[in-house]
């Protein structure tokens, strides 16, 4: 018997945990097996798109909830090093009643198809997408020669 509206809400509360908690277990689930049912290791991380716009490589990264000031950024030749952190903090004074967003962090590396400029890169992050204008290095650009 219910004698107070919190103890319905207390109820809501923890079927909502429980469903949570079960919609995680499956999905942990999911992930843990690939086609021949091998365990395989977490695939993490941000999901990224690459492409040769002639003179420069373009490799989009979505990094929603991100900030700049989270993200690390290293390029060696044609190594590239994307890490970052994603916070969530509740402001000082409040008291949680859901916390779903919790803070993680990533690393992911690629090895470019050839070597780029280092020093002439453009880095920019709009609207939950990072942006990386890498110009190929001079030795990587396609010459044409012409035949005497």
């Amino acid at each position: 018997m219910w004698t107070r509206a919190s103890d319905f809400d207390r109820m809501l509360g923890a079927m909502d945990l429980f469903r949570n908690r079960m919609n995680r277990l499956f999905s942990d689930f999911d992930r843990s097996y690939d086609k021949d049912f091998d365990w395989r290791p977490f695939e993490g991380g941000p999901l990224t798109n690459l492409s040769d716009t002639g003179g420069h490589l373009k490799l989009a990264v979505e990094l929603p909830g991100i900030l700049k000031e989270d993200i690390t950024l290293r390029i060696q030749g044609n190594y590239v090093e994307i890490s970052g952190e994603k916070k969530a903090e509740l402001p000082k004074g409040y008291k949680a009643h859901r916390l779903e967003r919790g803070t993680s962090s990533f690393t992911r590396s690629f090895t470019l198809p050839m070597e780029v400029d280092a020093e002439r890169v453009e880095a920019v992050l709009k609207e939950g997408i990072l942006t990386l204008s890498l110009p190929k290095a001079e030795a990587a650009k396609l010459k044409q020669i012409t035949i005497k």
